[in-house]
């Protein structure tokens, strides 16, 4: 079973990405994807990866980085992500 320190995992080194995890699967109790053991994750990513693309080009990342967990494991994945700034 893929947990959230897994996700995190994954992602900070897929990504390069500074990663938040939470695990909203007691919200969807009951719900079909919920019965088959996926379990629904929100992730909130920053990354340099991110800079210069669109919403649905930074989540093609994140979707590739876990696509072996996509099909069972996760039921459902909501994504923030925000570029990393590149001033100081």
């Amino acid at each position: 079973m893929v947990t959230s320190e897994d996700i995190k995992q994954r992602l900070e080194t897929a990504l390069d990405a500074e990663v938040e995890v939470i695990d909203e699967s007691h919200l969807h109790a009951g719900h079909e994807g919920a019965k088959s053991g996926g379990r629904h994750y929100r992730v909130k990513l920053k990354s340099a990866r991110f800079n210069g693309l669109r919403t649905l080009a930074r989540h093609r990342l994140v979707y590739d980085a876990l696509a072996e967990w996509m099909k069972k494991e996760i039921h459902a994945l909501a994504i923030d992500s925000t570029e990393e700034s590149t001033t100081d």
